[in-house]
């Protein structure tokens, strides 16, 4: 079995349709290959009760939301998904592949929504005691491309944000703009990767990445 002496947290961000889930699993079933101990996870959900908040959060029978209490939902999950799930994984030396977490409220309710960032970090900060991914991808896509990909394959109970990105169009784009300032803000921790690529093309720019930050770790524990 490979060994990392310190456990690593990979996630993978990204708007509607971009590949997220895809190239995640993908990872996860490559090291799990390689004899890497990993787990797959991702927000909201990951818990029980956090997959209760997922239903109410992406079903649209919920409706509207206020966009702090989407926050909250979304914080809520969170809190239960890192102590639950990701600090014991990471305390056992396991690589956490989750599809997204902070940076994603950043993006939708902070670009999107219009919450104060600086509230948003706060809260961040709070409820996952500063833990910050080793490594965050950002899958890009138009967000043209990235809905109709969604639309294509999200469960038809979970897509309470697509229905609304269809009917505000500029709210995607303003998401996605987001996601790009906080790479800009971050280029040691966010990668960019173009997804509108083959995904072949796309998971080896992944897969390089991770093999030489998994180089790096175990050079460093030594």
């Amino acid at each position: 079995m490979q060994k990392v002496d310190k456990g690593v947290f990979i996630t993978f961000e990204g708007i509607e349709g971009s590949g997220k889930s895809t190239h995640a699993r993908k990872l996860f079933e490559h090291l799990r290959s390689r004899g890497y101990p990993c787990i797959f996870t991702q927000e909201p959900g990951g818990t029980p009760l956090g997959e209760k908040i997922r239903s109410i959060l992406l079903n649209p029978e919920s409706g509207d939301i206020d966009a702090f209490t989407e926050v909250l939902l979304f914080e809520a999950s969170r809190r239960e998904h890192i102590t639950k799930i990701i600090h014991p994984a990471l305390k056992k030396g396991e690589i956490v592949i989750c599809v997204r977490f902070s940076d994603s409220t950043l993006a939708y309710q902070g670009y999107g929504r219009k919450i104060p960032l600086d509230t948003i970090n706060y809260l961040n900060k709070l409820v996952t005691e500063n833990l910050q991914p080793d490594l965050t991808f950002l899958l890009d896509v138009t967000p043209e491309v990235g809905l109709r990909r969604a639309f294509a394959h999200t469960p038809r109970e979970e897509i309470r944000f697509e229905k609304e990105f269809e009917k505000k169009e500029n709210l995607l784009h303003e998401i996605r703009e987001g996601f790009l300032e906080l790479a800009r803000k971050n280029p040691h921790r966010i990668k960019v990767i173009n997804s509108c690529r083959p995904k072949e093309k796309v998971f080896e720019d992944i897969r390089k990445e991770v093999e030489s930050l998994l180089k790096q770790k175990v050079s460093d524990s030594r």
